[in-house]
């Protein structure tokens, strides 16, 4: 069996039966393949890191070095959230690197989104090496990738178009200095939570919203500005906090805002106002290989478009995408 290829017989997990024996097989394969040498785990506070976490805290213990790296691109408060739970709550051995304007700063200009994920993904690797010279013993790198990741990454035999590149997987550079651990690259999204509830992880965590490792560099389309950057943050902040007052939240797989580099017409304190349209995307599925839109009531998207157009500087219009996957992805780069 190829490394990268789930094989046809192995069963989904579907119950803490299977994620149990799921866990007992990992937990022998990471210790007979990290030894007794350190492991650096790129610790986004997602639900794919945060298992990979549990699992090796469990094979490995202190061998793990998380890093929870700050690339500005973070949801608002994301990282501080972070911080808080794994340092002070779980007592994970984390360090916190607040790279924002080294991310920043080389993402300037540049529109292209295949473009920004790789240069996201190159500098990830590159902040972790950093941490890792700093650091003695570290041999492995850890992440929290899954088989959609490769699906959608891969080129299929019949010739198709890669559906986008993921920074964890086929973007590092060949001279990395870190052979991967990657426990979890065979597994559907659904499975990492079952695996998740059975590890002991919090309900909360282990059904937390996904959040690309590109974070919001792929929801502010085109060249990233700060001004537009932080009118992203903002709106999906107002959006997640409505979801979550109008019990949503738990209903809806995935709710984002998506603030594209255009601009329109609008009236404001009754002069012309020009501004973004935030983009507002709902969509609920279990594998993340195809999605289904959620439907808002419209009362609520009234709500959402008020708070948004007046609490939010630069937005003037908010639109949302009813299309499904396929034809669409979930995310909009």
């Amino acid at each position: 069996m190829e490394n990268n290829k789930r094989p046809e017989s192995m069963e989904r997990i579907t119950n803490m039966a299977l994620a149990n024996a799921f866990i007992a097989e990992q937990i022998e394969e990471i210790r007979g393949q990290v030894g007794n040498k350190k492991v650096l785990l790129a610790l986004s506070g997602g639900v794919d890191s945060s298992v990979v976490a549990a699992l090796l805290i469990k094979a490995i213990g202190k061998q793990l070095v998380c890093v929870h790296v700050n690339h500005g691109l973070m949801r608002k408060n994301e990282s501080e959230n972070v911080v808080e739970l794994f340092r002070n709550q779980l007592d994970a051995n984390l360090i916190y690197v607040d790279a924002t304007d080294r991310f920043l700063n080389l993402l300037a200009g540049v529109s292209d989104p295949e473009s920004k994920r790789k240069i996201i993904g190159k500098e990830f690797i590159n902040v972790f090496a950093d941490e890792a010279r700093k650091l003695e013993g570290v041999s492995f790198l850890a992440q929290g990738t899954i088989y959609p990741d490769i699906l959608e990454s891969i080129k299929q035999a019949e010739g198709k178009k890669a559906v986008k590149s993921h920074h964890n997987v086929g973007g590092l550079p060949e001279d990395l200095q870190f052979e991967l651990v990657e426990p979890l690259k065979l597994l559907f999204k659904d499975e990492v939570r079952v695996v998740g509830e059975a590890l002991g992880l919090p309900h909360a965590m282990v059904y937390r919203q996904p959040f690309p490792g590109p974070g919001l560099g792929v929801r502010c389309l085109g060249a990233i500005t700060r001004d537009r950057l932080h009118a992203l943050r903002e709106a999906d902040a107002i959006l997640r906090e409505e979801f979550d007052k109008n019990g949503l939240a738990g209903k809806v797989w995935q709710y984002f805002v998506v603030i594209p580099d255009i601009k329109s017409v609008g009236v404001k304190d009754e002069s012309r106002y020009e501004g973004w349209p935030a983009i507002i995307r709902a969509v609920n599925t279990t594998d993340a290989m195809s999605a289904t839109v959620e439907e808002i009531p419209y009362a609520l998207l009234r709500q959402i478009t008020d708070r948004i157009t007046k609490e939010v500087d630069g937005i003037n219009r908010v639109l949302y995408d009813l299309t499904p996957k396929p034809v669409g992805t979930i995310e909009w780069e």
